[in-house]
Order: structure tokens, then sequence, then C-alpha cells
């Protein structure tokens, strides 16, 4: 599957699959063929108890994803551009719900469509030469892959209104102080910090971090209340599984847990 991909290169590194979004010369601008392949590689990876967590990222040295290509919003109409959104949007869909973690690793400029792709995603680690923004409004639009929606759930309303409406770019450490990343990393060092983190998450029991993902998604969209009920349902499940008896076990033995997804 992998193999056939034009604009991704995908590296497995023990359970850590490696996405790079490959389009250099267009700072890896997300054009239709490349939104295709993404959920592809996704929709493909849905059941592969092989991998357990995923990092995407961009490839060179400038951008992670520098936006929607401009080459073909120039030709949307009322229809088409639609269209456009909706696709973008069912990929953010399928990558915030996918069931292993998701890490967007942003080596460098993550604007409009960027951003709104590693919005999506679970965990936001930025290099400290990456730059953020929603700057459509300067072309005359508005972010249509789910910008509007979760900006403003990751830094607050009036903090999104700026960004959105002002269309301006700011840096990874200004990003980390309202929240929408999570980490910054020196340049020289991220990819090492980046799947540090992912092998760490990749360690634990997958079965505990799918459900504990599901009940933070889920849960942001429901009242407390139902967000708790999720909560004890997914802990009962949990309770049921051979990694729980594990993890205990190993902890009053103090040793390793070998965690199965079982």
């Amino acid at each position: 599957m992998s193999e056939n991909y034009e604009n991704l290169q995908i590296e497995k590194k023990g359970a850590v699959q490696i996405i790079r979004i490959n389009r250099p010369r267009a700072l890896n601008a997300l054009n239709r063929a490349t939104l295709n392949e993404l959920q592809q590689e996704f929709s493909f990876h849905w059941s592969d108890d092989s991998i357990r967590c995923i990092v995407i990222t961009g490839a060179g040295e400038k951008a992670f994803v520098a936006g929607a290509d401009i080459t073909e919003i120039d030709d949307l109409d009322v229809r088409t551009g639609t269209d456009f959104s909706a696709h973008g949007l069912y990929l953010m869909k399928t990558i915030q719900n996918f069931p292993k973690p998701v890490i967007a690793a942003v080596n460098g400029f993550a604007l409009g469509g960027g951003c709104e792709l590693a919005m999506a995603c679970d965990i936001r680690l930025a290099s400290d030469k990456a730059k953020f923004g929603q700057p459509e409004v300067n072309l005359g639009i508005i972010p249509g892959f789910g910008g509007t929606q979760r900006l403003p759930r990751l830094v607050g309303r009036g903090k999104a209104m700026q960004l959105i409406l002002t269309g301006e770019m700011i840096s990874a450490e200004e990003a980390h102080r309202i929240g929408l990343v999570d980490e910054v990393y020196p340049h020289a060092e991220f990819m090492d910090k980046v799947m540090a983190m992912a092998e760490l998450i990749a360690s634990k029991a997958p079965i505990a971090i799918q459900l504990g993902k599901e009940c933070i998604n889920r849960g942001l969209d429901v009242n407390l209340t139902a967000g708790c009920d999720l909560e004890k349902a997914n802990f009962g499940v949990i309770c049921g599984t051979g990694d729980k008896a594990e993890g205990i076990e190993a902890f009053l033995e103090k040793r390793k847990p070998k965690f199965t997804g079982h």
C-alpha cells in the first residue's frame, strides 16, 4: 500500500509509523491527491495491531504543511468548494477518531490546512523553528478543514477569533503559550524528542491507550455526566483485559509489563 504513494513517505520504527508529507517544492501543501493518500494510509492501518502510534511530519526543512494547495483552491466555486472542504474534514475526522494516538511533529510552517491537520492530531509537538497560523482571510476565504471549530476548543474563543480574523502567523513559543502546541523542542534534536514520546506511548497498553483517547475525544462533545458514564463503561471494559492483569502483576513484581493488546 504505502509503496505506491506519490506524496507520502512511510517509515516504520518498531511500533511507530512515521508519515512524511513529501511535497517540499510546494512546502508540503495539501492537494486532493495528498488528502486521498493520507485517507488511504489511515484507513489501511485502522486495525493494524503492529502499529501503536503514528507520527505525521513534513519532508524537508521548511514546512510541516504550508496550507491547502492554492492552485486547486483558485478554481473552486460554491459546489466544488463545499466538496473540497468536505474532503478535508473527512480526513481530519478520520485522524481524530483513529484508534491509535497520532502525533503531529511540526517541523516548520503549519499554516491553514497544515494547522488544521495538526489540530486533528492528539498531540502537537513543535520545533522551535515552527510557525503556525490560519491565514485564509488574506485570500478572502475562511478555514475549511475544521479550523473554526478545533482552534477555539484548544485556545479559547478570543484567541481563535484573533488568529482567524487577522490571519497573523505566530511562533512555536507563542503557540505553546496559548495551548495550541504541547511541547517545543530545539530544532536540532526535534525528531529525537518526538520519537522518544512516540515510543513511550507505544510501550503502554494498547487498549488502555485507545479507550483513553476515546473518552477524552467523545467526552468533549457531551456534558460531564455523560462523559463520566463513558469513562465508567470503558473502565469496566479495561478491567476484563489481559493487559490489566499483566500491568498489575508487573507492578507487584517490580518489573516492566509486557502488554499485548488483549
